[in-house]
C-alpha cells in the first residue's frame, strides 16, 4: 500500500517530508522493522518509541507516524497519540478486517482463558470456524502460534484478523487484558459479545488501586463497544459495572441471574450439573474440576446461546473439550496420587484451585507454588497464607523471579505460610522444587503446582529459559535428570 492510499484512512494532525513511498507493514517495536515498514512512534510507558526511530529507519523502515516531528529524513505522520494512532493505521493497512469478523472479548481477573477455550469448543460443535486469541497463543484453521503477549499490540493483532478473515474464520473468542484496555489495544475493535468473569486483586504493580484496575477492565463495555454483554452477578465489579450497560446478561450461583445451576456434582476427573439457561434446564458435563470451571462453562454457554447456538450443541461443545494446557490439569498419577497443575497465580486463583481439589482429596493436599519478580509484592504473604490455610503441606519455590533474587520472593511470602502452619519447606529451584514434592507423595495424595500453568518459559534476570511444569513433572517420573527434562528447539 502506498502511504498516500494510507493516509486516506486515519486520522492525522499533519504530514512532513512527504514522499510517496511503498508501506510494507506496520509495527511498533523497533527490533522488528521490516524493509519498507512505517515505524509508530508513541510515549509513555518504560521506553519512548521517539528515541529508536534513527534505528528503525536504519533497518528500513519506509515512514515515522510520530508524536512530535523528529529531526530525520524520511517521511513523518505527525498524530496526537501514537498508541491510539498504531490502532487505527494498523486497521487501514489491512482494510479493516475485524468488520469481517464477530469478535468476543473475554475480560476479568481469572477465568479468562478457560471460557474462551470453553466458548471457542462451543463454536466450533456449531460448525463455526473459530479463532483463539489469548495466554496460550493464537491458533485458528489448523495453525498455532506461540503466544507473546495476551493480547497482541494493535499492528499484529490487526495482522492476526487479517490472516483469520482470510482463512474463512468466522469467530474470534479473545482475551482482553486489562493492560490492553488501558493502553487502546482494542479501541477501533467493536464486539459481537463480551463477558466479565470476575474482578479480584491483580496487577496493582502498575494500576496501583483498584479503582484504576477496575476502570481498565470496565472500558470493554463501555456504550457502544458490545452488541451484548454477559456479567458474573456473584461479583460485585460485575453487577456494578452490568447496571450502566445496555443488552446485559447474566450468570450466578448465589445471586439471582438469567442462566445457574443446580444440582453440582464435583470429582478429580470433572463436575456435572444442570444448568437453566434462560428458562431452559440441559445436563451440563465437563472434563475440568473446580467450582470455578462451572463458573466459566456458565459463561461461555450464556454467550453461545445469545449468538444462537442451540443448548444440545452448547452441552456437547462443553463436554468435548477435553482440558485447557495449565489450567487444574491433571498431568499424572503416581502410586495412587494425583498431580495437577494451574496457572492460579493471583490470591483468588490459588484459593479456588486448592478448594476445588481440597474436596475430593482422600490424603493430604500439598501445594508448589512462588510469586513472580517485578509484580504485586503486597500479594506474596497473602498467598502464603492461602496456601497454608489450605494445604496440608508448602514447598515455596521460584515462579518466574524476573530481575529480582527468587529467595528474596520467598522470604516475603514466608511470612504469610508461618501465621497458620509450620509444614513448609524452601526449595528455590523450581525443578527440584517439584521432585521433593512427587517424591513424598502417598497413595491418596494430591499435588497442586500453581501459578505457571501452560507456561513454557522461566524468566531470570530478563532471559526466557525454556521451562515447563508438566515437562518437570513427567521428567522426575520417567528418571530423567534436571538436564535431561528441558532442551533448545
Amino acid at each position: 500500500m502506498l502511504l498516500g492510499e494510507l493516509l486516506q484512512g486515519i486520522a492525522y494532525e499533519r504530514v512532513s517530508r512527504f514522499e510517496d513511498r511503498e508501506i510494507a507493514g506496520i509495527t511498533t517495536d523497533s527490533k522488528h522493522v521490516m524493509k519498507g515498514d512505517l515505524f509508530v512512534c508513541f510515549s509513555g510507558g518504560e521506553h519512548d518509541g521517539h528515541e529508536y526511530a534513527a534505528e528503525a529507519l536504519a533497518a528500513g523502515a519506509s515512514a515515522l507516524a510520530v508524536e512530535r516531528e523528529l529531526p530525520l529524513p524520511a517521511p513523518q505522520i505527525v498524530v496526537r497519540d501514537g498508541r491510539k494512532a498504531a490502532g487505527e493505521i494498523a486497521a487501514a493497512f489491512y482494510e479493516h478486517p475485524e468488520e469481517k469478523l464477530k469478535v468476543i472479548g473475554v475480560t476479568g481477573t481469572n477465568g479468562k482463558t478457560t471460557t474462551c477455550h470453553m466458548l471457542a469448543s462451543i463454536l466450533t460443535a456449531a460448525g463455526k470456524e473459530c479463532g483463539i486469541i489469548g495466554t496460550l497463543g493464537i491458533r485458528y484453521a489448523n495453525r498455532e502460534i506461540s503466544p507473546d503477549l495476551t493480547t497482541p499490540d494493535p499492528p499484529y493483532l490487526y495482522k492476526i484478523f487479517a490472516d483469520m478473515a482470510e482463512a474463512g474464520v468466522e469467530y474470534v473468542v479473545m482475551e482482553v487484558s486489562a493492560h490492553a484496555l488501558y493502553f487502546g489495544k482494542v479501541d477501533g475493535v467493536r464486539f459481537e459479545a463480551g463477558i466479565f468473569t470476575n474482578f479480584t486483586e491483580d496487577h496493582l504493580d502498575f494500576f496501583k488501586t483498584m479503582d484504576a484496575y477496575a476502570a481498565a477492565k470496565e472500558k470493554l463495555f463501555e456504550k457502544g463497544r458490545c452488541r451484548f454483554s454477559v456479567f458474573n452477578f456473584d461479583d460485585a465489579e460485575g453487577r456494578k459495572i452490568a447496571a450502566s450497560c445496555d443488552n446485559a446478561y447474566s450468570y450466578a450461583l448465589e445471586n439471582p441471574a438469567d442462566v445457574f445451576a443446580v444440582d453440582i456434582r464435583e470429582n478429580f476427573d470433572g463436575c456435572s450439573y444442570v444448568i437453566n439457561l434462560f428458562d431452559e434446564l440441559y445436563d451440563i458435563r465437563l472434563n475440568m474440576a473446580g467450582l470455578h470451571n462451572v463458573y466459566n462453562s456458565m459463561a461461555a454457554a450464556e454467550c453461545a446461546k445469545l449468538l444462537g447456538v442451540s443448548t444440545p450443541v452448547i452441552a456437547s461443545g462443553l463436554s468435548g473439550l477435553k482440558s485447557v494446557r495449565g489450567r487444574l490439569e491433571h498431568v499424572a498419577q503416581v502410586n495412587g496420587a494425583d498431580i495437577f497443575v494451574d496457572f492460579a497465580h493471583t490470591p483468588d486463583g490459588l484459593e479456588k484451585s486448592l478448594t476445588a481439589l481440597k474436596r475430593h482429596c482422600e490424603g493430604r493436599l500439598i501445594c508448589v507454588f512462588g510469586c513472580g519478580g517485578n509484580r504485586d509484592a503486597f500479594k506474596r504473604p497473602i498467598m502464603g497464607e492461602i496456601a497454608a490455610s489450605n494445604a496440608d503441606f508448602t514447598v515455596l519455590t521460584s515462579d518466574n523471579p524476573r530481575y529480582e533474587d527468587p529467595f528474596d520472593i520467598i522470604l516475603q511470602i514466608e511470612p504469610g505460610v508461618r501465621l497458620h502452619s509450620d509444614k513448609y519447606v524452601i526449595v528455590v529451584d523450581r525443578e527440584s522444587a517439584i521432585e521433593y514434592a512427587i517424591d513424598m507423595l502417598a497413595p491418596g495424595d494430591v499435588l497442586l503446582i500453581a501459578g505457571k500453568g501452560g507456561e513454557t518459559y522461566q524468566e531470570i534476570m530478563g532471559v526466557r529459559h525454556i521451562y515447563s511444569d508438566v515437562s518437570a513433572v513427567k521428567g522426575v517420573l520417567e528418571g530423567k535428570t534436571a538436564g535431561e527434562r528441558f532442551h533448545e528447539n
